[in-house]
């Protein structure tokens, strides 16, 4: 926690910049609104400053917990989104499923196993949705990113 005063110092605002804890300014510059976790106006109270902790705390866990590292991409699960550098896709729901169940397996995966696990459909349908829904995967990760080896498969089944 810092006070807005704390900013003209070039020094000490590249520090609180870089830091990675929670970052909650204090005072009454509207403009920094959107570079810093928190902000809060003063006067205040204690109550409030401690609310404003337990929300930004709650608030960076559940951020933490919706992005995930998929090889050189990031995937935001709250937003649906897979990026990487400054690119990104649109994912659908099934889409964000079906990499959560690739990254949970170190194997290949069947394609009757991902029909059970994403579909809830019992193994012997008889259905292309897992083709399908992989080959659209493919095709979007390709067009954006020219990654041809994102989603692979063998014998055994897929794997990223």
């Amino acid at each position: 926690m810092f006070h807005t005063d704390v900013l003209s110092n070039k020094k000490q605002k590249a520090y609180i910049d870089s830091s990675e804890g929670i970052k909650i300014c204090l005072g009454k510059k509207r403009d920094l609104k959107n570079l810093y976790d928190a902000n809060l106006s003063l006067p205040t109270t204690l109550k409030e400053i401690n609310a404003i902790v337990e929300s930004t705390v709650a608030k960076k866990k559940f951020n933490k917990n919706s992005s995930i590292q998929i090889k050189s991409y990031l995937l935001n699960k709250n937003e649906k989104r897979l990026s990487k550098l400054n690119n990104f896709i649109i994912l659908t729901e099934k889409e964000v499923q079906l990499l959560e169940l690739f990254l949970e397996s170190k194997t290949p995966i069947s394609k009757d196993y991902i029909l059970a696990s994403v579909w809830n459909y019992s193994s012997n349908t008889d259905t292309h949705t897992v083709e399908t829904h992989i080959y659209r995967l493919r095709k979007k990760i390709s067009d954006k990113f020219l990654d041809e080896k994102f989603i692979l498969n063998n014998k055994k089944g897929y794997y990223l």
